[in-house]
């Protein structure tokens, strides 16, 4: 992050510095037109892919990678599904409650902590506090988009509002024709947060493919 914040000072400073004369030479003072300079100067800079993608990859981290790609590959998911889940859901603060008590980077509830742990960790002494832990937030969340993912046919959208709105929201809407053709995956989100939500996570996911590749 530091290398990348001095390199692009440094690119600034000498557009700012070569706009500027520009700007002088033809204007006599080119405080008059800052903000253009600095709109043709921010321009410049993303314009320039390398850069671009740096920022962009600050913006759209792949942190807690070990984890992320042990569980993925545990529970047959897209790392990268997984980093969209996690931006979206906590924006990687591992300490992040919601206002419904969701909690950890993957955001679950406790009913839904307790119905996994019966599943994947019967004999373990974890409590709901515990998806405070980046590792054991990460290895419930992985386990539970799994499911969620095979109960869908694998596909994102329809996967990430039962993720967010719950397998019973789905279901039902999946038996509406306006809302499903096939019963198996949704054509349509008529919930606001939901429809929210699985737009969040799709344009994430596109921008984790695009920047780090496809699986």
């Amino acid at each position: 992050m530091a290398g990348l914040i001095a390199v692009m000072n440094s690119i600034f400073e000498y557009l700012i510095g070569l706009f500027s004369t520009v700007f002088t030479t033809i204007t006599g003072n080119p405080i008059l037109y800052l903000p253009v300079l600095l709109a043709l100067v921010g321009m410049v800079v993303l314009s320039v892919p390398s850069v671009r993608d740096q920022v962009e990859q600050q913006l759209y981290p792949r942190k807690y990678q070990a984890l992320v790609e042990q569980w993925a590959q545990v529970y047959q998911l897209d790392p990268l599904l997984v980093y969209s889940f996690i931006r979206t859901e906590s924006g990687f603060d591992p300490d992040a409650t919601s206002t419904v008590e969701a909690r950890g980077l993957m955001q679950m509830t406790e009913e839904t902590f307790l119905w996994l742990r019966s599943k994947i960790a019967p004999d373990e002494d974890l409590t709901f506090g515990d998806l405070y832990d980046p590792a054991v937030s990460i290895r419930f969340g992985c386990y539970y988009l799994h499911l969620c993912m095979e109960r869908y046919s694998n596909d994102v959208a329809t996967a990430a509002a039962a993720y967010h709105s719950g397998w019973g929201t789905v279901d039902t809407l999946l038996q509406m024709e306006e809302h499903s053709s096939d019963g198996q995956t949704l054509k349509g989100f008529p919930y606001n947060q939901m429809h929210h939500y699985v737009e969040k996570i799709t344009a994430c996911y596109g921008v984790y493919t695009r920047l780090y590749g496809t699986p």
